[in-house]
């Protein structure tokens, strides 16, 4: 009889064991191994006919530490999903023909990326190239019959230093590298080559590929005007170096190689698309002023580049992926408008009229934005999915319509519970605009209790955080953090006058616009004033060591990826073009006392918050010496301080799983050290 209680009771208790475990599990909060688990949609690339949808599925695999893809197809209703190419490789940017028969893709699964060919009548894959060097933009011809595409050529000829031969079997050193380019470096791919990326068509069928162009500067964004002839948009002029940004489209016949420029104004003209009946060009660019920020617009010419029309008129927005409407009255276009990713329909006359919004950004980490879409002949669309609760998903549409075809992290977020996003928006103390920002609150929040506060500041600075997912932001509130993330000054999606309230003058009163944030939510009894803290990352990493040298009030603050000394970055980072002539009035050596009044370093001596500097030891963009030298001074003005290298990390940290998780662990480890 105790023999058989005893069975009844041990089953009670492993029932209540198993259903405790399920009641956990379901309140479980996101931890930071996690971020192997986050999977996302790219590149959804509609068919002509808009019956399928082609899209880029990426994921992250734990044991090679990779952010990976593969290609999957599915019908425009949602059904029949199913994947084309599977394995740990990057499978990437499909490419439907105009018949809607085949497509192409990238893909590393050779050892080097490679152009491929998917015949979906005989579920055939073809290997088209055997290319050294990446592939660029892929464009089919109206007929089929042929694929251009863009691809780096090395220039080896006339090398001033030369080397004798050496002995069979002697083991030397490479040989020296020799630089002349002005920009001779990249963040994330080292030190430039010499050549540039040149126009090659390739036969469907295969074969060698013959190079169309042999031009001395790289050949950007390319698609056909009939099948003879193909668009490009390039930077020829002689002085391209020191006017990086004045671009023009071109024309290339394919049979003489003949070269005929179409666009002839200062300023950037890209991203060429002809019309359906072949009569007009579309096209994105700006007369360059300059400018810290400026406004893309849609300009439409005839096929000769006569009769140059700017359609967007008075449009306040940057626009961005311009398609033609299947009729050819108009085109549609994505945009940013106050943190929310759009697509919208203009008009030949100017008329906008939105879509679809909720194009969810593509950056896994934070909130920026990135999203994307693909439209058919007939209206039919594709695009990214995304908001502050999922990742970006494959989502259609027509007319206004959206349908939401995958929940790729649906078995995650089903037991991982995230902190809740509130929009908040409040005014600046320094002039009373209206800035925007998102309050997120921890998993399982009381208001009753009280919680600390990070800021968290975006980077650009000409960029926007908005209504997206971010892993990074949703791991600090599982932590028991409130985060607080804005847009302030500076940051695009307000209109061009909002963004450039910053030229010439960044870092500035973007510091007023984020503390009036800090003191707007402090008004909430649930958020602890003993308990601040504030971190950013690239431009976010220059505000944030610009406010703690400013003010004492965070306990603790974590520098990402930095410029703190300006007069050093302008002459060491990846752009050396650019900076010093769009972002201030002049050379260093002639501007010095700009350059350091707008210098964190400058104003290191007031530091006395304890400072984390974080930064990739690969990055070009805001080299390692930024963060050395506030470092430095940070040790000699004796500021407890520490400096966290990330190896083999360029700009973007987070493009390795296993970084991301580093860097939100150091951050939080780092304010839970200065909690009080």
């Amino acid at each position: 009889m105790i023999y058989k209680l005893n069975i009844k009771y041990t089953f009670l208790i492993i029932l209540i064991t198993f259903q405790s475990l399920s009641f956990s599990q379901s309140s479980k909060k996101l931890d930071p191994i996690d971020v192997f688990d986050l999977e996302y949609v790219s590149n959804p690339k509609i068919s002509p006919k808009g019956d399928m949808i082609l899209y880029q599925r990426n994921f992250k695999d734990i044991m090679t530490d990779k952010s990976l893809s593969n290609i999957w197809l599915v019908n425009f209703d949602g059904s029949n999903n199913r994947p084309i190419t599977t394995g740990n490789n990057n499978d990437f940017s499909p490419n439907w023909s105009n018949s809607g028969k085949m497509f192409t893709y990238k893909s590393n699964k050779s050892g080097k990326t490679q152009l491929y060919l998917y015949n979906l009548n005989n579920n055939s894959t073809q290997k088209l190239t055997n290319v050294h060097s990446s592939i660029g933009n892929v464009q089919w011809s109206d007929n089929d019959k042929y694929i251009v595409f863009t691809s780096f050529v090395k220039d080896t000829k006339n090398n001033l230093i030369k080397m004798p031969e050496k002995p069979d079997g002697a083991k030397w050193n490479k040989p020296p590298i020799e630089i002349e380019d002005m920009v001779f470096r990249y963040d994330g791919s080292g030190f430039r080559k010499k050549g540039a990326n040149q126009i090659f068509i390739l036969p469907v069928e295969g074969g060698t590929p013959r190079q169309l162009t042999n031009n001395k500067k790289s050949s950007g964004s390319v698609s056909w005007l009939d099948n003879k002839r193909i668009l490009f948009s390039a930077n020829l002029h002689e002085n391209s170096d020191f006017e990086p940004n004045n671009s023009e489209i071109f024309v290339l016949d394919i049979r003489s190689e003949k070269i005929t420029q179409l666009t002839k104004r200062f300023g950037p003209d890209y991203s060429p698309k002809v019309s359906p009946d072949k009569t007009k060009i579309a096209y994105l660019g700006y007369d360059d002023k300059f400018l810290g920020y400026q406004q893309t617009s849609l300009y439409i010419m005839d096929i000769d580049g006569n009769n140059v029309k700017k359609v967007s008129g008075d449009f306040d927005r940057n626009i961005g992926n311009i398609n033609w409407k299947g009729d050819g009255k108009g085109l549609f276009f994505k945009y940013d408008d106050k943190g929310m990713t759009k697509m919208a329909l203009i008009s030949l006359s100017g008329k906008v009229k939105d879509i679809v919004d909720e194009l969810g950004g593509l950056s896994t980490g934070r909130p920026y934005s990135g999203g994307t879409y693909s439209v058919s002949r007939g209206g039919r669309y594709a695009f990214t999915y995304g908001n502050v609760y999922n990742l970006s998903d494959l989502a259609t549409g027509y007319n206004g319509s959206k349908n939401r075809i995958t929940q790729l992290n649906k078995d995650l977020f089903e037991y991982k519970k995230l902190g809740k996003v509130e929009e908040v928006w409040y005014d600046s103390s320094y002039d009373g605009r209206k800035i925007q920002g998102w309050l997120v609150t921890p998993p399982d929040f009381d208001p009753s209790k009280k919680y600390p506060l990070i800021l968290e500041i975006h980077g650009g600075p000409f960029s926007n955080y908005g209504f997206r997912f971010s892993a990074e932001v949703q791991l600090f509130a599982s932590k028991g953090y409130a985060v607080l993330y804005t847009n302030p000054r500076g940051s695009t999606s307000y209109g061009k006058e909002f963004a450039n309230l910053i030229h010439h003058n960044y870092p500035s009163e973007d510091y007023d616009d984020l503390m009036s944030g800090i003191d707007h939510i402090l008004k909430r009894e649930y958020i602890d004033e003993n308990n601040l803290f504030v971190t950013g990352g690239s431009g976010g990493g220059v505000l944030t060591s610009w406010i703690v040298g400013k003010t004492n009030r965070f306990n603790a603050a974590v520098v990402a990826k930095p410029v703190i000394n300006w007069y050093s970055f302008v002459l060491y980072a990846d752009n050396i073009s650019y900076f010093y002539r769009y972002w201030f009035t002049g050379l260093p050596w002639d501007n010095v006392e700009e350059y350091m009044k707008r210098s964190p370093i400058s104003y290191v001596g007031n530091v006395k918050t304890p400072t984390m500097l974080l930064t990739g030891e690969d990055d070009y963009r805001t080299p390692m010496a930024e963060s050395e030298q506030f470092y430095s001074g940070l040790k000699l003005n004796k500021v407890e301080s520490m400096l966290v290298r990330i190896p083999g990390a360029s700009h973007g940290i987070a493009s390795r799983p296993s970084n991301l998780i580093a860097k939100v662990n150091a951050i939080i480890a780092w304010f839970e050290k200065f909690k009080k």
